[in-house]
């Protein structure tokens, strides 16, 4: 019996915290004061700390519309980059930033909008050396055993292009590189303006954006960029869509309003930056 009065006073208590807690805001009703971007700082073409990326075109896009100011916080976009930005958070703090402007659509990490661009790896090569009749992967394949079998193909380990060289019997033609590098001057486009260009490898393996991207930015020699095709159990074209944390319904839905609104205006932004878009992109950009 004498253990009732603190039962009681425990209800009592409890009753209060649920009541305060429903009294609390969630944190997308809170007015936002700026539109926080979550970006790489060197990785061309997609954002740096100059804002001279697509991403940044596109994050200004949405701040003159949201009538926000554009703040960045930056972190390589190599391991963990979503931990380390979006769900990023200290103790009595906001989150840095609230926006991802490129991720896979479907992405689990992230609640993905529907995606606003489709692209697909692709190949890069210099023109006048042998491989100006390439247009698509299956071109090159095409190419007579001899031939194929004195290129150095440049592409960066773990990718879909590593796959497809090993599904081609062309592994032992694969220059590698590795992504994770610990150089924070490091940067993809670099095997494009660097190796390519200086002729240490005879064509490149990489993102679509990163090829029609520094393919354009090199002058000399020029380059030609052939788009790849998917292959059964082997996708080399993928949709992107952006991302937001989960929780945040409403936020996701305004940015989905956003990229619907600004359509047309984002892809003349990819296609200003080079960005190669596959053909299906445009029906899925409006769904």
């Amino acid at each position: 019996m004498k253990a009732r009065p603190w039962r009681a006073l425990a209800a009592v208590a409890l009753a209060w915290a649920c009541v305060a807690a429903h009294a609390q805001p969630a944190p997308e009703d809170v007015p936002r004061t700026a539109l926080k971007v979550c970006q790489d700082p060197n990785n061309l073409p997609y954002s740096n700390l100059r804002g001279e990326g697509f991403e940044n075109r596109i994050a200004e896009l949405f701040a003159r519309d949201l009538g926000l100011p554009v703040v960045y916080y930056s972190f390589p976009n190599r391991l963990a980059f979503i931990r380390n930005t979006l769900r990023y958070k200290l103790p009595d703090q906001d989150y840095p930033c609230d926006l991802v402007m490129d991720v896979p659509a479907g992405f689990d990490q992230v609640s993905a909008t529907k995606p606003y661009f489709t692209s697909s790896y692709a190949l890069v090569f210099p023109k006048g050396k042998g491989l100006d009749g390439v247009h698509t992967s299956d071109d090159l394949l095409a190419l007579p055993p001899e031939q194929l079998r004195t290129l150095r193909i440049g592409l960066y380990d773990r990718s879909p292009g590593s796959l497809w060289l090993v599904r081609h019997g062309l592994v032992d033609r694969g220059v590698p590189y590795s992504i994770m590098q610990p150089d924070p001057e490091q940067y993809p486009g670099q095997i494009i303006e660097r190796d390519l260009a200086q002729g240490k490898i005879d064509a490149a393996i990489v993102w679509g954006p990163i090829a029609g991207f520094f393919a354009r930015r090199v002058r000399s020699p020029e380059l030609q960029v052939a788009l790849m095709r998917s292959e059964p159990g082997l996708p080399l074209e993928y949709a992107i869509a952006m991302g937001v944390r989960y929780g945040e319904p409403k936020w996701k839905q305004q940015i989905e309003g956003l990229l619907v609104k600004h359509r047309e205006e984002i892809l003349a932004i990819l296609r200003e930056y080079g960005v190669p878009l596959v053909a299906e992109q445009a029906a899925s950009a409006s769904r």
